[in-house]
């Protein structure tokens, strides 16, 4: 069990910095989402959710999110909201460190055995589940070819800091030992997220190492929660973005780790790790008008001094979210095909 201490530094910030000269700073700009990005942005705001950071961990839960405005968006538009169709989806259950979890299987079409990706979704540790992010899922497995293992994990503050880690890693580790009852090949493993789901991915990598467990062969960091530094360019310039703001962040994080820990442990807080090396080939996609674009950029950026491979792109005009958005936000197909381009050189299908 990871040592936990007290917690009075992980909000502040500013003291958290990596790299306090970073030239982030010059790329900072007041962004404006494209007609496709606004569209979904003015459609969630019909929806009226209430301001995260006001409420408690279940009424946030309760609140409409992004994939509640693109399906609304798309009845608007009259077009089909049915999901992208994939080989075959299952829903499992597999035996977490705290007890059973769901997680649901995405297969291609064709005859397998598959590589496979296990990913794991946002909502800031809190909020939001499997079902939330299943257009990422199937938009990931047709276009890397690959079985998508979407693993449940505990969440806070009812399970609080290192358990949602805990469950990411055991989830991974059970894929590997299960991989050929999912017509996946064991030999080709690599784990993904988005958001609070990107940290999940990069610390499971960070401690696969560190346990001496088999290691992705690649990790997919979509937005990534790398850092609790809320003064870094992004944080600043997009204080009051949408759909994530600084405000539901600190929320984020106070649920989360609350007051266990007085410095931010690398497995809560990546980009605090101390050594980088031997870690998996990456793919980092970030948004630009986003809190989390400077924690992206600055992991990709401290994975590279570590001799990490890595693949780093921003996308303009589009928000944090923007990744499963691929039915009505076209640069999230692009990100979608960056994503695949990774994984499929991780798999080894390039």
């Amino acid at each position: 069990m990871i040592r936990v201490l007290h917690a009075a530094l992980l909000l502040a910030g500013s003291s958290l910095a990596f790299l306090a000269g970073d030239d982030t700073a010059k790329d900072a700009k007041t962004g404006t989402p494209d007609p496709q990005m606004k569209a979904v942005l003015d459609q969630l705001a019909e929806l009226g959710p209430k301001p995260i950071e006001t409420l408690t961990p279940q009424e946030a839960r309760e609140q409409p999110g992004p994939a509640d405005a693109v399906k609304a968006l798309l009845k608007k538009q009259n077009k089909s909201t049915a999901p992208e169709p994939v080989g075959a989806v299952k829903d499992i259950t597999w035996p977490g460190p705290g007890g059973n979890l769901p997680a649901r299987v995405y297969t291609p079409k064709g005859d397998g055995p598959f590589p496979v990706l296990v990913y794991f979704h946002g909502g800031g540790w809190v909020i939001a589940d499997i079902d939330a992010y299943d257009a990422s899922c199937r938009a990931l497995c047709n276009a890397a070819g690959c079985v998508v293992v979407s693993a449940e994990y505990r969440r806070a503050p009812e399970h609080p800091f290192p358990a949602a880690a805990d469950d990411a890693l055991a989830a991974y580790e059970y894929v590997l030992g299960h991989a050929k009852n999912l017509n996946g090949d064991p030999k080709k493993v690599a784990v993904g997220g988005e958001s609070a789901g990107g940290n999940l991915a990069a610390v499971t990598c960070l401690r696969a190492r560190d346990k001496g467990v088999v290691a992705p062969v690649h990790q997919l960091l979509v937005y990534p929660v790398t850092d609790t530094n809320f003064d870094t360019p992004s944080y600043t310039t997009y204080a009051d973005a949408k759909p994530l703001n600084r405000a539901m962040m600190k929320w984020f994080f106070a649920h989360y780790v609350g007051n266990r820990l007085s410095g931010p442990h690398p497995y809560a807080v990546p980009l605090n790790a101390p050594d980088l090396r031997r870690l998996p080939p990456a793919t980092v996609i970030t948004a630009e008008i986003d809190p989390l674009r400077d924690d992206g950029k600055r992991y990709a950026d401290k994975l590279k001094a570590a001799g990490v491979e890595v693949d780093y792109t921003n996308y303009d005009g589009v928000t944090h979210e923007f990744f499963g958005m691929g039915a009505v936000v076209d640069k999230a197909k692009e990100a979608v095909g960056k994503a695949a381009e990774g994984l499929k050189k991780g798999f080894g299908k390039e």
